[in-house]
């Protein structure tokens, strides 16, 4: 039923093939089609017009709320990973399977609630998602594998929001204040990261049982269930995009996974993350236990020898991630603002400066670690501040090249990628890395920071090859974001 635009060299409207669409009737709608033509009935400029501009803001606001929780919750493990280590007398390797476990879970059902949420009620998928992430994040044990499944559990209830939230704001919003909305929800990424470490350690200090730590968000996340079920709206798909201009009608999955392994601008920025998501993934699970090694190599601090272990770094950690998020979020959609109407480019140059300024900072951080805390803390504030620029950025790259009726399938397979061959497996590796080294001097408290060291030296390396996809990425957001808005607008056609 239709023609593929043959050069996007050349303007984008005279040099098409003229477009046939299939219109959409009073009883039926094609599969896969494309109205030009005004909606027959008023239903859906009533859908959209129903939903008025306080409640879209209170809709980001229970959505920010969520996404605080999922982070936090994420993180809080790793606030508390030296009362793991030191209660189930676990090895670094097995140790990072706290959080690949959870990553795999997550990765592994983010192309099935994708397909959902493209085609579904998105509403509906949400509350299901958010029923079993608080339910899941409940369990704890005594013993470790019975924790270890839990984990993996959690990921099913966050790989039905992260996929789908982010589409919900999509149509609610458009241009800046799609921007701007963009960056207040993945604010909370940081955010809830740095209070995941913080509230994690304070609290199993508290309590003096690191098991309590894990109760903690799903006991907010009933609050967050009721805000989901009675505030949140269903808008239409592309309500914020096409203005009234095309109705576009969902295709098959097949044919969505072509039109994105063709659109550039998705691939290379994915592939972006994808480093991103190793980077982070790695630094944010063992950087509180890389920095209390290093006190304890520099005769700052006893090794733990009973739970719970000294939080302090989880709480600086934790602090620093918290208000670098903040700076570096907003600072990225400032810049990105500014710089968008002058260089249409810009939004991918801006994440490749993030990243590969971001990489040498890390690199100086984890060699200085051994000799100077403040110093390391200096360099790891200053990296993540850099590094959050991206964030918001990047979500606001995959809703404007890719068409409404397809983001919710676009949002789950980056998600499946960089999790793939990002954090799903980078916590992991450095343990195993750790560990192989741990043979050359088992017994010396000094090695055991070394050999965490020589691991993470690995993570600023994968950071400068984020960048330079970020710099492919710059070569064909601009052709793409314009393609994705007359097609949106149905000046031509699905690829």
């Amino acid at each position: 039923n239709t023609v593929e635009c043959l050069s996007p060299y050349k303007a984008f409207v005279t040099s098409c093939v003229q477009t046939r669409l299939s219109l959409r009737s009073n009883t039926t709608v094609h599969y896969g089609s494309l109205s030009s033509e005004q909606p027959d009935s008023d239903a859906s400029s009533m859908q959209t017009n129903s939903i008025s501009q306080k409640r879209s803001y209170i809709a980001v606001a229970v959505l920010c709320y969520i996404n605080l929780l999922n982070y936090m919750d994420r993180y809080t493990i790793a606030g508390v990973l030296l009362s793991i280590q030191n209660y189930f007398g676990i090895p670094d390797s097995t140790s990072g399977l706290l959080q690949t476990v959870f990553i795999c879970s997550f990765m592994l059902l983010a192309p099935v609630f994708g397909y959902l949420g493209d085609r579904y009620d998105r509403k509906l998928i949400m509350i299901a998602g958010l029923i079993v992430w608080i339910i899941t994040t409940l369990g704890s044990s005594f013993h470790f594998w019975v924790l270890l499944l839990t984990r993996a559990l959690v990921g099913t209830g966050e790989a039905s929001y992260s996929t789908i939230a982010p589409t919900i704001i999509g149509d609610l919003f458009t241009g800046t204040q799609r921007t701007l909305m963009i960056s207040f929800f993945y604010i909370f990424i940081p955010v809830g990261s740095g209070l995941g470490y913080i509230l994690g350690a304070t609290i199993a200090n508290a309590t003096g049982d690191w098991r309590w730590a894990l109760r903690f968000s799903p006991a907010l996340g009933g609050l967050g269930l009721l805000l989901l079920v009675f505030l949140i709206p269903n808008p239409r798909r592309g309500a914020s995009d096409n203005k009234g201009g095309a109705t576009m009608e969902s295709t098959s999955y097949i044919e969505d996974i072509k039109y994105l392994l063709k659109n550039r601008s998705f691939v290379w920025s994915s592939l972006g993350v994808t480093a991103m998501a190793f980077v982070t993934g790695a630094l944010a699970f063992w950087t509180p236990t890389f920095l209390s090694r290093a006190q304890i190599k520099q005769g700052l601090r006893l090794p733990c020898k009973e739970e719970p272990c000294n939080p302090l770094d989880s709480y600086i950690f934790g602090a620093i991630t918290v208000v670098t998020g903040i700076v570096g979020v907003f600072l990225g959609t400032y810049i990105s603002k500014q710089l968008r109407v002058r260089l249409p480019n810009a939004d991918p140059l801006i994440c490749a400066v993030g990243m590969l300024s971001s990489s040498p900072c890390f690199f100086i951080a984890i060699i200085l670690a051994g000799t100077s805390i403040p110093a390391t803390y200096t360099f790891i504030a200053i990296g993540e501040t850099l590094l959050s620029l991206n964030w918001a950025i990047l979500a606001d790259i995959l809703l404007y090249v890719v068409v409404p009726t397809r983001r919710a399938t676009a949002e789950a397979l980056q998600i499946m990628v960089c999790h793939l061959l990002g954090d799903a497996g980078s916590p992991y590796l450095i343990g195993a890395i750790s560990d192989a080294l741990l043979k050359y001097n088992p017994e010396s408290s000094h090695w055991d920071f070394r050999r965490l060291e020589y691991s993470i030296l690995l993570c600023p390396f994968i950071g400068v090859l984020g960048g330079l996809f970020f710099l492919m990425t710059s070569l064909y957001i601009k052709e793409d974001r314009k393609a994705a808005e007359l097609l949106t607008s149905g000046n031509t056609i699905l690829l």
